[in-house]
């Protein structure tokens, strides 16, 4: 068995409403409640963290509750964000941390996202650390350096304890909602090299134990075959996250194949 317990986080994005984000957690619960080896957390929208919340605590699940983002300042007058002190009271446990679209929609920068990881992690919680280079990125083959520069700024002044909450996101930007995908020996190779980067910016312990996960256009179908890859260790799931029977499909591929490895 894989000593790295497998996360696979679903991101709801700017999707579901009142009605199908509950509908859409109860679906979850049921569809998953048989998997016991796997770290499962849901993201929704803001505006329905209590909602989804309550749904699982009233089932006794042990699904996450996860935040899309958060603010690093713990109050003020900032209009419109939302701080990791409100986020815990709404009983989040997981936050991402520097998603490509809070990079190339909003316009985060390296220094924001490290700003917010280490937030996240003073408070207690888990941060998924996103990193991943677009497509123009990748075809003039400047995919390594953008990886390594996105996790050593993200994890800048970070030390190696923190690790027991902090999960890596390897999301290429032209896989993310266009039906591309990395092949599986594609997505390992950028694995592989995050987890030698971490051992070479840490230790070995941190970089073997450390969850690295993947995300962009992960379907039932691929789900098995990328996380049979060695440093694979879950995925972020988007689009596919939004139908509980698929999302269960690829939730149970990463518990099944960290059993067989």
């Amino acid at each position: 068995m894989r000593e790295r317990k497998p996360f696979v986080g679903g991101n709801w994005k700017m999707n579901t409403n009142r009605t199908t984000s509950a509908d859409l957690t109860r679906g979850v619960i049921d569809a998953l409640s048989s998997v016991n080896n796997a770290e499962i957390a849901i993201f929704p929208p803001f505006p329905y963290l209590l909602s989804v919340r309550s749904i699982l605590r009233d089932r006794g699940s042990s699904i996450k509750l996860g935040a899309q983002d958060c603010y690093h300042k713990p109050d003020g007058a900032f209009t419109g964000e939302v701080s990791l002190d409100m986020l815990k009271d709404c009983g989040v446990q997981t936050v991402l941390v520097g998603h490509s679209e809070r990079r190339h929609v909003i316009g985060e920068s390296d220094e924001m996202i490290n700003t917010k990881l280490r937030a996240v992690v003073d408070a207690g919680l888990i941060a998924i650390l996103c990193i991943g280079e677009t497509l123009d990125q990748r075809e003039s083959g400047h995919t390594d350096p953008v990886n390594q520069r996105q996790l050593r700024t993200g994890l800048a002044d970070v030390s190696a304890d923190a690790f027991e909450r902090i999960v890596i996101a390897y999301e290429p930007v032209w896989a993310i909602g266009t039906g591309k995908t990395a092949t599986p020996e594609d997505a390992q190779d950028v694995h592989g090299k995050l987890r030698k980067l971490l051992a070479q910016m840490y230790n070995t312990d941190v970089a073997q134990r450390t969850r690295i996960i993947y995300g962009g256009s992960v379907k039932g179908a691929n789900a098995e075959e990328l996380f049979r890859q060695p440093d694979i260790d879950g995925g972020l799931i988007g689009g596919a996250s939004l139908k509980a029977p698929e999302f269960a499909q690829i939730v149970k591929a990463a518990s099944v194949t960290a059993a067989k490895t």
